[in-house]
């Protein structure tokens, strides 16, 4: 069981992870050993709940697909449980940042303190590129 924010949960059956070799170096081990993990996620026959999936699905994100796929490869690790769990937690991070609201933004205008210090320190670098001109002698 993957445990989610808000009570939550998916089902071991619902991600399906595959061991694959690790790209780069790493000399004959990399060669030999799957270590690479490749975990997807199908959004749409999954269980989560509707408010869940309709944000997923609106995410302009790159690891999930048209079909609405999650897929995450993780090769960080040397070994095979540790990069299963970086893509299990990967996999929550993105479920969990695409059902969290953000809070609304309330416009702020500047105070009439900062305008004047704005505007003063405009005029002091206005002064000093005007005496930068030719010199008429």
């Amino acid at each position: 069981m993957i445990n989610l924010d808000h009570d939550v949960q998916l089902g071991d059956w619902e991600v399906d992870i595959t061991a694959i070799r690790s790209q780069g170096a790493g000399g004959q081990n990399v060669n030999k050993v799957a270590s690479a993990i490749h975990l997807r996620f199908d959004i749409k026959t999954s269980s989560l709940p509707p408010f869940f999936k309709e944000r997923l699905l609106r995410l302009a994100d790159q690891r999930i697909t048209k079909d609405g796929v999650i897929i995450i490869k993780a090769q960080s690790y040397r070994t095979q449980e540790m990069n299963r769990e970086d893509a299990i937690k990967r996999l929550q991070e993105l479920i969990n940042g695409a059902v969290a609201v953000q809070k609304r933004r309330r416009p702020t205008r500047p105070t009439r303190g900062s305008q004047e210090r704005r505007i003063e320190g405009k005029k002091i670098r206005g002064k000093a590129k005007s005496l930068r001109g030719k010199v008429d002698i």
